[in-house]
């Protein structure tokens, strides 16, 4: 199962962790983790790339951590697109997907 936590703090996303695996398919050949990890790495890319923003940024396999340094609105509204699409994909996938919300 793929488990996505998003932090919040003063009502602003300011994160997210991303871990584990669909096993929908074979590795190579998942669907769902191709997109949960597409999304993400654009995610980070557009934060820090596009946008400017200071992040802790941490990858290993499996595993992507994200951190915004700043309180960044943009940051915020970006981030929040992001958890759109990561709850449109648990709807579609509810067994291969979890997604909390830390305060």
């Amino acid at each position: 199962m793929i488990c996505t936590v998003f932090r919040l703090h003063d009502q602003q996303l300011t994160g997210f962790t991303v871990k584990g695996h669909s096993g929908t398919a074979a590795r190579g050949s998942d669907i769902v983790c191709a997109a949960v990890s597409s999304a993400a790495y654009m995610t980070v890319n557009t934060l820090t790339e596009i946008i400017g923003v200071q992040a802790e940024i941490e990858v290993e396999d499996g595993y992507l951590h994200c951190m915004v340094s700043d309180g960044n609105s943009s940051a915020s509204d970006l981030l929040a697109g992001f958890r759109l699409h990561m709850e449109q994909l648990a709807e579609q996938y509810p067994k291969a997907i979890k997604i909390t919300t830390e305060v």
